[in-house]
Protein backbone atom coordinates (compact mmCIF):
# COMPACT_ATOMS: atom_id res chain seq x y z
CA UNK A 1 0.00 0.00 0.00
CA UNK A 2 2.88 2.18 0.86
CA UNK A 3 3.92 1.37 -2.73
CA UNK A 4 1.15 2.37 -4.45
CA UNK A 5 0.44 5.60 -2.47
CA UNK A 6 4.31 6.68 -3.88
CA UNK A 7 3.10 6.08 -6.95
CA UNK A 8 0.08 7.68 -6.97
CA UNK A 9 1.37 10.68 -5.12
CA UNK A 10 3.85 10.96 -7.78
CA UNK A 11 2.04 10.37 -11.06
CA UNK A 12 -0.62 12.17 -9.85
CA UNK A 13 0.65 14.75 -7.80
CA UNK A 14 3.83 16.81 -6.07
CA UNK A 15 5.74 13.97 -5.06
CA UNK A 16 9.68 14.02 -6.58
CA UNK A 17 11.71 11.75 -4.41
CA UNK A 18 10.88 9.06 -2.18
CA UNK A 19 13.60 6.57 0.24
CA UNK A 20 13.72 2.82 -0.85
CA UNK A 21 13.83 -0.19 1.86
CA UNK A 22 15.95 -2.61 0.41
CA UNK A 23 14.91 -4.91 3.48
CA UNK A 24 11.31 -3.90 3.68
CA UNK A 25 8.80 -6.95 2.99
CA UNK A 26 7.68 -5.07 -0.66
CA UNK A 27 11.14 -3.96 -1.60
CA UNK A 28 11.48 -5.69 -4.99
CA UNK A 29 7.74 -4.38 -5.52
CA UNK A 30 8.84 -0.72 -5.17
CA UNK A 31 11.97 -1.51 -7.20
CA UNK A 32 9.93 -2.79 -10.16
CA UNK A 33 7.43 0.62 -9.51
CA UNK A 34 10.42 2.81 -9.88
CA UNK A 35 12.17 1.50 -12.57
CA UNK A 36 8.59 2.12 -14.37
CA UNK A 37 8.78 5.72 -12.89
CA UNK A 38 12.24 7.46 -14.69
CA UNK A 39 11.08 10.95 -13.14
CA UNK A 40 11.06 9.99 -9.60
CA UNK A 41 14.02 10.42 -7.84
CA UNK A 42 15.00 7.34 -5.40
CA UNK A 43 17.57 6.92 -2.34
CA UNK A 44 18.29 4.40 0.36
CA UNK A 45 16.15 4.54 3.31
CA UNK A 46 18.96 2.83 5.89
CA UNK A 47 17.48 0.71 8.66
CA UNK A 48 19.41 0.05 11.23
CA UNK A 49 16.56 0.16 14.19
CA UNK A 50 12.90 -1.23 13.67
CA UNK A 51 13.30 -3.23 11.13
CA UNK A 52 15.49 -6.54 9.05
CA UNK A 53 18.84 -6.87 7.97
CA UNK A 54 20.37 -7.14 4.79
CA UNK A 55 23.09 -9.55 6.59
CA UNK A 56 22.81 -12.68 7.82
CA UNK A 57 22.26 -12.65 11.81
CA UNK A 58 25.65 -14.98 11.77
CA UNK A 59 27.19 -11.66 10.47
CA UNK A 60 26.29 -8.80 12.71
CA UNK A 61 25.06 -10.57 15.98
CA UNK A 62 25.81 -7.69 18.22
CA UNK A 63 23.23 -5.86 16.18
CA UNK A 64 20.33 -8.19 15.33
CA UNK A 65 18.51 -11.41 16.60
CA UNK A 66 18.63 -15.00 15.46
CA UNK A 67 15.82 -13.97 13.00
CA UNK A 68 18.20 -10.95 12.08
CA UNK A 69 15.84 -7.87 13.27
CA UNK A 70 17.29 -5.06 14.49
CA UNK A 71 15.80 -4.08 17.94
CA UNK A 72 12.41 -1.85 18.56
CA UNK A 73 13.90 0.10 21.02
CA UNK A 74 15.77 3.06 19.26
CA UNK A 75 16.88 4.36 22.62
CA UNK A 76 18.69 1.64 23.47
CA UNK A 77 20.04 0.87 19.74
CA UNK A 78 21.68 4.41 19.54
CA UNK A 79 23.47 4.28 23.16
CA UNK A 80 24.73 0.63 21.80
CA UNK A 81 25.67 2.44 18.39
CA UNK A 82 27.82 4.92 19.90
CA UNK A 83 29.68 3.31 22.64
CA UNK A 84 31.01 -0.12 21.13
CA UNK A 85 33.32 -0.75 18.88
CA UNK A 86 32.54 -4.12 17.86
CA UNK A 87 29.00 -3.03 17.01
CA UNK A 88 30.23 -0.71 14.73
CA UNK A 89 32.43 -2.76 13.09
CA UNK A 90 29.06 -4.83 12.22
CA UNK A 91 26.92 -1.41 11.87
CA UNK A 92 29.75 -0.55 9.00
CA UNK A 93 29.24 -3.88 6.94
CA UNK A 94 25.32 -3.71 7.10
CA UNK A 95 25.63 -0.09 5.43
CA UNK A 96 27.53 -1.50 2.77
CA UNK A 97 25.30 -4.06 2.51
CA UNK A 98 22.81 -2.23 1.89
CA UNK A 99 23.96 0.07 -0.31
CA UNK A 100 25.04 -2.80 -2.67
CA UNK A 101 21.56 -3.81 -2.74
CA UNK A 102 20.19 -0.60 -3.93
CA UNK A 103 22.96 -0.53 -6.35
CA UNK A 104 22.45 -3.99 -7.75
CA UNK A 105 18.99 -2.91 -8.53
CA UNK A 106 20.13 -1.02 -11.33
CA UNK A 107 18.53 2.40 -9.51
CA UNK A 108 20.18 6.00 -9.53
CA UNK A 109 21.31 6.65 -5.82
CA UNK A 110 19.40 10.13 -5.54
CA UNK A 111 20.78 10.32 -1.78
CA UNK A 112 20.63 8.51 1.70
CA UNK A 113 18.68 9.27 4.60
CA UNK A 114 17.54 6.85 7.57
CA UNK A 115 14.83 4.93 8.69
CA UNK A 116 14.09 7.28 12.07
CA UNK A 117 16.53 9.02 11.01
CA UNK A 118 18.98 6.44 12.31
CA UNK A 119 21.57 8.40 9.78
CA UNK A 120 21.78 11.13 11.78
CA UNK A 121 23.55 8.80 14.70
CA UNK A 122 27.08 9.92 15.37
CA UNK A 123 28.75 6.73 14.81
CA UNK A 124 26.36 5.95 11.11
CA UNK A 125 27.09 9.59 9.99
CA UNK A 126 31.08 8.83 9.97
CA UNK A 127 30.72 5.62 8.08
CA UNK A 128 28.57 7.20 5.84
CA UNK A 129 31.35 9.93 5.25
CA UNK A 130 33.57 7.47 4.66
CA UNK A 131 31.68 5.50 1.83
CA UNK A 132 30.89 8.26 0.08
CA UNK A 133 33.47 8.58 -2.38
CA UNK A 134 33.43 4.79 -2.57
CA UNK A 135 29.73 4.33 -3.38
CA UNK A 136 29.37 7.56 -5.14
CA UNK A 137 26.91 8.50 -2.48
CA UNK A 138 25.71 12.66 -3.70
CA UNK A 139 23.78 13.52 -0.88
CA UNK A 140 22.26 12.94 2.62
CA UNK A 141 18.93 14.32 4.67
CA UNK A 142 20.22 16.60 7.03
CA UNK A 143 17.86 16.13 9.68
CA UNK A 144 16.64 19.58 11.18
CA UNK A 145 13.45 21.96 11.47
CA UNK A 146 12.83 25.34 13.30
CA UNK A 147 10.29 24.37 15.52
CA UNK A 148 9.00 27.34 15.88
CA UNK A 149 8.39 27.79 11.89
CA UNK A 150 6.11 24.47 12.68
CA UNK A 151 4.12 25.77 15.27
CA UNK A 152 2.82 28.59 13.24
CA UNK A 153 1.88 26.45 10.73
CA UNK A 154 0.26 23.98 12.84
CA UNK A 155 -0.55 23.31 16.92
CA UNK A 156 -0.26 20.15 18.85
CA UNK A 157 2.28 18.05 20.47
CA UNK A 158 4.42 21.14 21.59
CA UNK A 159 6.48 19.61 24.53
CA UNK A 160 7.05 16.25 22.32
CA UNK A 161 8.00 18.80 19.03
CA UNK A 162 10.21 20.79 21.12
CA UNK A 163 12.57 17.94 22.83
CA UNK A 164 12.53 15.99 19.18
CA UNK A 165 14.18 19.69 18.03
CA UNK A 166 16.67 20.35 20.34
CA UNK A 167 17.94 16.90 19.75
CA UNK A 168 18.17 17.22 16.02
CA UNK A 169 19.35 20.23 15.73
CA UNK A 170 22.09 19.16 17.78
CA UNK A 171 23.11 16.10 15.43
CA UNK A 172 22.79 18.55 12.68
CA UNK A 173 24.83 21.12 14.23
CA UNK A 174 27.58 18.42 14.01
CA UNK A 175 27.02 17.20 10.47
CA UNK A 176 26.77 19.99 8.66
CA UNK A 177 29.91 21.23 8.84
CA UNK A 178 30.80 16.97 8.39
CA UNK A 179 28.49 17.38 4.93
CA UNK A 180 30.24 20.41 3.89
CA UNK A 181 33.88 19.10 3.95
CA UNK A 182 33.07 15.84 2.14
CA UNK A 183 31.13 17.45 -0.60
CA UNK A 184 27.65 16.19 0.07
CA UNK A 185 24.73 17.62 -1.18
CA UNK A 186 21.31 18.32 0.79
CA UNK A 187 18.39 20.43 0.88
CA UNK A 188 19.03 24.12 2.37
CA UNK A 189 15.33 24.00 4.52
CA UNK A 190 13.44 20.76 5.54
CA UNK A 191 9.55 20.88 6.64
CA UNK A 192 7.66 18.07 8.06
CA UNK A 193 9.50 16.50 10.70
CA UNK A 194 7.65 17.84 13.08
CA UNK A 195 4.64 17.18 11.46
CA UNK A 196 4.79 13.33 10.91
CA UNK A 197 1.80 11.67 9.65
CA UNK A 198 0.19 14.88 9.60
CA UNK A 199 1.12 16.48 6.95
CA UNK A 200 -2.21 17.18 5.41
CA UNK A 201 -3.83 19.93 3.00
CA UNK A 202 -4.44 22.64 5.32
CA UNK A 203 -0.45 22.41 6.08
CA UNK A 204 1.13 22.31 2.74
CA UNK A 205 -0.97 25.58 1.58
CA UNK A 206 0.19 27.74 4.83
CA UNK A 207 3.39 26.09 4.29
CA UNK A 208 3.85 26.75 0.22
CA UNK A 209 3.58 30.21 -0.08
CA UNK A 210 6.10 30.78 3.52
CA UNK A 211 9.27 29.15 0.98
CA UNK A 212 12.10 30.79 0.98
CA UNK A 213 14.85 30.38 -2.05
CA UNK A 214 16.90 27.31 -2.05
CA UNK A 215 16.05 23.42 -1.94
CA UNK A 216 13.46 22.94 0.61
CA UNK A 217 12.27 18.93 1.74
CA UNK A 218 8.68 18.23 2.66
CA UNK A 219 8.80 15.33 4.83
CA UNK A 220 5.98 12.82 4.58
CA UNK A 221 4.59 9.39 4.69
CA UNK A 222 1.69 8.82 1.91
CA UNK A 223 0.33 5.62 1.57
CA UNK A 224 -3.10 3.76 0.86
CA UNK A 225 -5.16 2.45 3.92
CA UNK A 226 -5.39 0.05 5.13
CA UNK A 227 -2.05 -1.29 5.55
CA UNK A 228 -1.56 -3.53 8.43
CA UNK A 229 2.48 -3.02 8.80
CA UNK A 230 2.76 0.77 8.81
CA UNK A 231 -0.50 0.93 11.17
CA UNK A 232 1.75 -1.19 13.31
CA UNK A 233 4.36 0.87 13.44
CA UNK A 234 2.46 4.29 13.37
CA UNK A 235 -0.69 3.92 14.84
CA UNK A 236 -1.62 7.43 14.76
CA UNK A 237 -0.23 8.51 11.00
CA UNK A 238 -2.94 9.67 9.00
CA UNK A 239 -1.02 8.32 5.56
CA UNK A 240 -4.04 8.40 3.62
CA UNK A 241 -4.26 12.14 4.35
CA UNK A 242 -0.81 12.93 3.48
CA UNK A 243 -1.62 11.23 0.20
CA UNK A 244 -4.41 13.37 -0.12
CA UNK A 245 -2.49 16.60 0.29
CA UNK A 246 0.19 15.57 -2.07
CA UNK A 247 -2.21 15.29 -4.99
CA UNK A 248 -4.53 18.11 -4.42
CA UNK A 249 -5.86 20.39 -6.89
CA UNK A 250 -5.16 23.31 -4.80
CA UNK A 251 -1.55 22.41 -3.15
CA UNK A 252 -0.52 21.86 -7.07
CA UNK A 253 -2.36 25.07 -8.11
CA UNK A 254 -0.04 26.98 -5.01
CA UNK A 255 3.09 25.39 -6.49
CA UNK A 256 2.15 26.59 -10.06
CA UNK A 257 1.22 29.89 -8.82
CA UNK A 258 4.33 30.32 -6.77
CA UNK A 259 6.44 29.66 -9.15
CA UNK A 260 8.04 26.18 -6.94
CA UNK A 261 10.17 24.15 -9.18
CA UNK A 262 9.58 20.24 -8.14
CA UNK A 263 12.97 18.83 -7.88
CA UNK A 264 14.94 15.59 -6.25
Amino acid sequence: QVNKGVLQAHTNGILTNTSLMVTGGAWREAVEIAKSLPTLAIGLHLTLVQGRAALSPSQIPKITDGQGNFSNNAMYSGLRYYFSGRVLSQIRSECRAQIERFLCTGLRLSHVDGHLNIHMHPSVIEILLSLKDEYRIPALRLTKENVFSRHALAGGFACRKTWEAFIFANLARAAEKKLHQHGFGFPDNLFGLHQSGAVDETYLLRLLPTLKAGVSEIYCHPSLLPCPVVSRWTPTYRRDLELQALTSQKVRDVVSQEGIQLVS
